[in-house]
């Protein structure tokens, strides 16, 4: 940049910009300066002279203390400066002499520029005056003074401070000048003259309208016929005025779709490509990155323009600024923030448009397609991978756009798998290196981004998982006390059982759990690999003191390993351990959802069950941990095929209901669900804009990388737990709770084992008596109603306890849990089921009763009729009888008469008692059977006499109904 052209702003060091006027010490010689400052204090001595001709008292008032103070912006009190600014504007307005005129605009600057009283003052009376200047352009030096002054009054004053509820004179000036459209129309047109200065301070000031007020000034450059055409047209103009223009137009697309569409109508890809190329692309300085920032802003969330740009230009001109040049050591800080702006260039195109446009997918697959076939995997890896003395932040970006570039693409998954990276013969797939890196790497920020590309890569990719699944074969012990870095030709599937065997030997858990996270992205969703994994068994680190064991055995003991890990202040929990439990619980959740083999494995060792209720009900663990835990004893629940006594289903959820309780199981998951981890995961989104402001601190993550640790305060802080707990996870527990909750709930409304009820027991058995027979049927009874009574009890108790666990409901209304309210009704439902099971019952054996009653009845009343048809008959023959006698006059007749009536009395005594003596046995064994119902009445809890009062009011009714036909 030459000399006179304004503030520097090819220095590496200068990353903020400041509006500040133009300085001509920066540039001049000493001798110069000098001269320059004489000028100034002789223009200013000039202008107290003209003053004191309009107003001859005024230098009488001042002394020579108040003479340096006016000419040095002294602040002595807000009424003289509102009186000085105005003075000044009145001699620029009203000024007979051209010099007094110009020497009055540069006191003026120098007063606004250095008191907020005077920007105050000039923001009431001061545009139209200036204005006005700038409209009648007949003085050159008088226009670039009134830009200049104007720029002072709209730049807040770095060294002043002021209290909260202080007026901002900058802000106010600003809000004043954008309000009026004819304003920035006149700024624009002054982009046409020919003087430099003027280009130059109307672009600085049109900058500083956009910083302090960006919508309204963006609305308004919209109304003006050409306006951003003219600001375009700057880019083509030298060097100091390009990269003004540059810096305007980064604030100006920033949030403003419509004019990011006409900047690229207007040539802006090609113009930024062309002066990226200029610079030295990503080795240029900061002029690359303010136009990498305005790519970004054209590009981001526009898809129209990302379709633009891919079918004119081309991806080309981005790759090429990844590629490194030259030394490719040698990383300097304003190189590591170019290549970060490219490398957000591609998560940009990466990432399409926003998701509600129609053809956000379409332009999000086609531009993932064609950035790998322009080869950009290859400079990514480069990136990420080959490049270990790259910037911590570099690599982390390449690995992010890695993990951008093969989510959802088949093709680009398949282009992945395919890559080797390094020279013969020390060549190894990309994959390897990649989970060598997050094996070995000290840097907690690379292990998440390259942990993120083994997520998108098993994601929904059932041929990749196989893939890596088949090479997990267990290696000898030498192979496995190897290092990483001492076998390059080690495969995927050894390297990792090797990372997760590595706590066995040295005792550290983060190498075995960050394998631990890869391992259940391999088995996520795919049962082939569920069962593959649950087949490796791992030596022993001493083979002579044990066999081998089950990986899914190894885990849990690393597991419990984790929870015994002291830090320094006692706890089991330090921010650099605190993600060790939640990831290998995260495996467990993953490889035991449907999949009854791995419950069946897990449960096999009886500690394992016993270790998980205690976790559950430890107070010193995360609350995530807790509530993992506990899906883990759900699953164990619900995804449990056994019929072996105690490893059932109903054995697991009895023990959660015996030893942590129902209650407290279930608000586990619903503290879970309210944690901060669990509340604040949300879909993927943008990451944020680099820019300027934010830059310098993105550059330098392994700075504060190092800090991060010892700053956390919560232990759910830990990054790490904030990327394994993404949306997916997280509606996924969400889902398998509500799960959980509805299996418990139905395992409780079943008996443990069906009692099958055995016709022949209900028959009596040959050679067996009565007594015995009805005793054996009565303990069967007692029996069964014993179980059916504790499982009533069961089903109250889990009622009551799932109705009290308060919150659940909330927070799974659509489908998750099913709330208390639901746990009533089905509750009330199965009560009523019973209830009525049992009415039906006792109306049936009262039925039954009544019937038997009623055929008694009958039979009575048929005895009775006998009985009175006889009495008739025997009345009949007394009375022929005693006719006889009359007639014979009781002479040898009567003798007669009296055996006849004998024999005849006999006769019928004879069959009254054979009728008596069945009648008698028929009631008695009524009598027996009414009193076998009426004792199972009462067991039901039937009023039995309440029952009969009915029967014998009936019964005396239609005696009383005989009686009197007796008697007509």
């Amino acid at each position: 940049m030459g000399k006179g052209y304004g503030p520097g702003r090819g220095s590496k060091e200068q990353h903020d910009y400041v509006f500040r006027p133009f300085d001509p010490s920066r540039d001049l010689s000493l001798h110069d300066l000098i001269k320059f400052q004489l000028s100034q204090i002789l223009s200013s001595f000039s202008l107290l002279l003209i003053n004191s001709r309009t107003s001859p008292g005024l230098m009488k008032k001042m002394d020579l203390k108040g003479v340096v103070g006016l000419v040095f912006g002294n602040e002595n009190s807000s009424s003289n400066e509102d009186s000085y600014v105005e003075r000044l504007l009145d001699c620029i307005s009203n000024g007979q002499l051209a010099d007094d005129r110009r020497n009055a605009m540069a006191e003026l600057q120098s007063v606004v520029a250095e008191s907020h009283a005077a920007q105050l003052a000039f923001g009431e009376m001061g545009f139209p005056v200036l204005l006005g200047v700038l409209r009648e352009r007949d003085d050159v030096e008088m226009v670039r003074g009134a830009l200049e002054t104007l720029v002072s009054a709209l730049t807040p004053i770095a060294h002043a401070k002021l209290r909260a509820n202080e007026v901002q004179p900058a802000l106010m000036n600003t809000d004043l000048l954008s309000r009026d459209g004819q304003s920035i129309s006149l700024l624009l047109s002054l982009l046409g003259e020919d003087d430099f200065y003027i280009r130059y301070y109307t672009l600085q000031l049109l900058t500083a309208l956009l910083t302090n007020s960006p919508i309204r000034l963006q609305e308004v450059i919209l109304t003006i016929p050409r306006g951003i055409t003219r600001l375009m047209d700057m880019l083509m103009d030298r060097e100091v005025i390009r990269n003004e223009a540059l810096l305007l137009l980064t604030y100006l697309t920033r949030e403003a779709e419509e004019i990011q569409k006409i900047l690229v109508f207007e040539g802006a890809f090609e113009k930024i490509f062309s002066i990226i190329k200029e610079e030295g692309g990503s080795e240029g300085g900061v002029v690359v990155q303010d136009c990498l920032e305005l790519l970004n802003n054209l590009l981001r969330n526009n898809a129209s323009n990302q379709v633009l740009l891919r079918e004119t230009i081309g991806f080309d001109s981005i790759i090429s600024i990844l590629k490194l040049r030259g030394t490719t050591y040698s990383f300097t800080q304003q190189k590591t923030i170019n290549l970060l702006s490219g490398l957000e260039t591609v998560s940009l195109l990466v990432s399409g448009g926003l998701e509600t446009d129609p053809g956000s997918n379409n332009n999000r697959l086609t531009n993932k397609t064609v950035l790998v076939q322009r080869n950009v995997l290859e400079h990514l890896l480069m990136l990420g991978v080959e490049s270990q003395w790259a910037p911590v932040a570099v690599r982390c970006a390449a690995f992010e756009c890695i993990g951008d570039l093969i989510s959802g693409h088949h093709k680009n998954l398949e282009a992945l798998a395919s890559k080797s990276l390094g020279d013969e013969p020390e060549i190894e797939p990309a994959l390897n290196s990649i989970l060598r890196i997050i094996l070995r790497t000290s840097s907690m920020q690379e292990f998440i981004a390259a942990d993120y590309v083994f997520k998108n890569f098993c994601e929904k990719n059932s041929d990749g998982q196989k893939m890596l699944a088949s090479t997990l074969i267990p290696q000898p012990m030498s192979i496995t006390n190897a290092r990483f870095e001492e076998d390059i030709n080690m495969s995927f599937g050894s390297m990792l059982l090797h990372g997760l065997a590595m706590s066995e030997h040295d005792g550290d858990l983060e190498t075995s759990c960050r394998a631990a996270s890869v391992l259940s992205y391999v088995m996520k969703d795919n049962i082939q690999c569920k069962e593959k994994v649950l087949q490796i068994e791992l030596e022993s680190s001493m083979p002579s003191l044990g066999s081998p064991e089950p990986l899914l055995h190894r885990m849990v003991k690393y597991l419990a390993l984790a929870s015994s890990k002291k830090g320094k202040d006692g706890k089991s929990t330090t921010p650099r351990n605190s993600y060790f439990q939640p990831i290998i619980l995260k495996l467990l959740v993953t490889w035991l959802s449907d999949c009854p083999n791995a419950v069946q494995s897990f449960l096999d060792s009886r500690p394992h069950l016993t270790y998980l209720i205690e976790l559950v009900s430890n107070t010193d663990t995360t609350v995530c941990a807790r509530g993992l835990a506990a899906v883990v004893l759900g699953e164990c629940a619900i995804y449990n095929k056994s019929n072996e006594p105690g490893k059932d289903a109903f054995a697991i959820v009895d023990a959660i209901s015996q030893k942590v309780g129902l209650t407290s199981y279930f608000l586990k998951l619903d503290e879970m669900q309210k944690s901060f981890l669990f509340s604040s995961a949300k879909p993927a989104q943008q990451r944020k804009p680099l820019t300027r402001s934010n830059a310098n601190s993105m550059a330098e993550m392994e700075d504060i990388e190092e800090n991060e640790t010892n700053d956390i305060n919560r232990n759910d802080d830990h990054p790490m737990l904030s990327s394994m707990f993404d949306s997916q996870f997280v509606d996924f527990i969400k889902k398998l709770e509500g799960e959980i909750r509805d299996n418990i709930v139905k395992i409780y409304s079943h008996p443990k084992s069906n009692v099958s009820v055995v016709p022949a027991e209900l028959e009596q058995k040959k050679d067996e008596k009565d007594g015995d027979y009805i005793k054996r049927l009565k303990a069967f009874v007692e029996k069964q109603c014993s179980e059916i009574q504790d499982l009533l009890n069961r089903n109250a108790t889990l009622a009551e306890e799932l109705a009290s666990t308060g919150g659940g409901g909330e927070s799974r209304s659509s489908g998750g849990g099913g709330g208390s309210e639901r746990v009533q009704i089905e509750t009330l439902r199965r009560d009523l089921q019973e209830v009525s099971q049992r009415l039906e019952m006792v109306k049936s054996e009262k039925s039954n009763i009544e019937s038997e009653a009623l055929t008694y009845k009958n039979m009575a009343e048929k005895m009775e009729t006998d009985l009175k048809s006889l009495s008739d008959a025997y009345n009949s023959l007394e009375q022929a009888n005693y006719q006889l006698e009359m007639k014979t006059g009781g002479v040898g007749v009567g003798v007669d008469v009296e055996k006849i009536k004998e024999e005849a009395r006999e006769e019928a005594q004879k069959e009254s008692e054979g009728e008596l003596s069945d009648l008698l046995v028929c009631l008695g064994q009524e009598q027996s059977k009414v009193e076998k119902l009426s004792a199972r009445l009462m067991e039901l809890g039937q009023d039995v006499d309440a029952l009969l009062e009915g029967i014998g009011d009936d019964a005396g009714a239609l005696n009383d109904d005989d009686d009197d036909d007796d008697e007509d």
